[in-house]
């Protein structure tokens, strides 16, 4: 699927800005799961996660694409096409 993501030229090699949802760690709140947004390095809540904070972050900045930070998940969600596709 990632052929149909017009995207991916905005991928960058970032590092996690924390260990853990950014947001949530500053309000004390917990969340489901964890996504690495691949433009700036934010991690951010998944949308099972009360505060959606992965989503949030990419309606503020349009940043296209966040990998999954789950320990043995390899996969990458482009918000604007809607495409999941496997990462490197």
């Amino acid at each position: 699927m990632a052929e149909n993501c017009t995207h991916l030229d905005q991928i960058k090699r970032v590092k996690p800005k924390t260990k853990g949802c950014e947001e949530c760690l500053k309000m004390g709140d917990s969340w489901v799961h964890l996504r690495l947004c691949l433009s700036c390095g934010h991690v951010g809540c998944c949308d099972s996660s009360k505060n959606k904070h992965a989503t949030k972050h990419f309606h503020a900045t349009k940043h296209p694409i966040v990998r999954s930070q789950e320990p043995g998940e390899n996969w990458m969600w482009c918000y604007v096409d809607e495409l999941m596709f496997e990462g490197e």
